[in-house]
This record gives C-alpha cells, sequence and structure tokens, in this order.
C-alpha cells in the first residue's frame, strides 16, 4: 500500500495551507510542482508558465512529479503531496490531446484515494504564480474528478473546514497501516 497521498482539486482551494498544517504536525510534504516550476521560470523569464506554453509547463511537472515521488520512496514514510503527476499529465492532455501514459501512471502510484480539495470561491484569489480565474480553476477541478477515477483511484473531497479540522478530516480517513 502507497505511502504517497496525493492532494488535488481545485486551484486556490487550500491545498498548499492544508500542507503547511500537515507539515507542522510532523509529516513529510512535497511543495507543489507546478508552484516551483512558475518561480523559477519568472526568476529566469522563461516561458515554460501556464498562460504562456501550457504543455511545456506540463512537461516540466511531468518530469518533477516523477522526481518527487522517486525521492520520497527513498525514505519510505508518509508523505503529503500538493498536487502531482496526474495533475501533470491531465494539464499536458488538456494542452495537446496527447493521451495519458498508463505505463507512466502505474510506474507512479500514490495512495489509492485522492483528496481532492473543492472550489470555494470564499478563499479563492490570484496571485503573481496562479493567473487564471475561478472559472477556469473550477474548469481544471471538472475535468480532475473525472480522470482521477478513470485512472483507478477514489476520490474524497475535502470540505470546506478550518484548516486543523481539514487535517483531521484528511488524517482520520487514512488507514493506520498509511499512517504508520
Amino acid at each position: 500500500m502507497s505511502k504517497f497521498v496525493l492532494l488535488s482539486g481545485c486551484s486556490g482551494g487550500g491545498k498548499s495551507t492544508l500542507l503547511v498544517e500537515l507539515a507542522k504536525r510532523g509529516f513529510a510534504v512535497t511543495e507543489e510542482p507546478g508552484r516551483r516550476i512558475v518561480k523559477q521560470q519568472l526568476e529566469e523569464a522563461g516561458d515554460a508558465l501556464p498562460w504562456l506554453n501550457l504543455a511545456a509547463f506540463a512537461h516540466r511537472a511531468i518530469e518533477m512529479a516523477v522526481q518527487d515521488l522517486a525521492e520520497a520512496r527513498k525514505c519510505s514514510r508518509l508523505t503529503f503531496f500538493d498536487r502531482g503527476l496526474i495533475d501533470a499529465l491531465a494539464a499536458l492532455r488538456y494542452a495537446t490531446g496527447e493521451e495519458i501514459s498508463n505505463e507512466l501512471v502505474t510506474a507512479n502510484r500514490y495512495y489509492d484515494e485522492v483528496f481532492m480539495t473543492p472550489p470555494w470561491p470564499e478563499i479563492y484569489h490570484a496571485d503573481p504564480e496562479r493567473r487564471h480565474d475561478l472559472k477556469d480553476a473550477i474548469a481544471e477541478y471538472d475535468r480532475l474528478t473525472e480522470l482521477f477515477p478513470a485512472l483507478g483511484y477514489k476520490v474524497r473531497v475535502l470540505p470546506k473546514l478550518a484548516v486543523e479540522q481539514r487535517a483531521d478530516f484528511l488524517l482520520g480517513h487514512l488507514p493506520r497501516e498509511v499512517l504508520l
């Protein structure tokens, strides 16, 4: 059973905030590949940005997500990921129409249940690294909620609660063998 738990869902839905809370509780966490790529590309004046070249951005996110999983395997402890490979593959499919590689998905599995943050207009905001609007974020969320089950993942939508309660909810839905 995989100890790599994926947080996905609507952009601006509180994933990163939840990851901070899980880190405070002593869990290993991995920051969203997309955010790291955007920061790097902005610093370097690159064009692998979702609003300039979504395909190039998605290819980089795929590579980074695979690397993140490889690093987590070295420690073999429970690790929470803010987005990951499936999110990047979904972005590539959206940008290019390219089919998702089942071999890549099978070789890089997360825990079978993905925790999704739903659209939450009250907390959504754009920033220099997140330039799309809520409408686009919801469209991405809808694509992901269809894709995860098609790839063999169960989707559990996180309730709109304070971050501490959200973390308790998530941890309460993981089996003991994953938590140990």
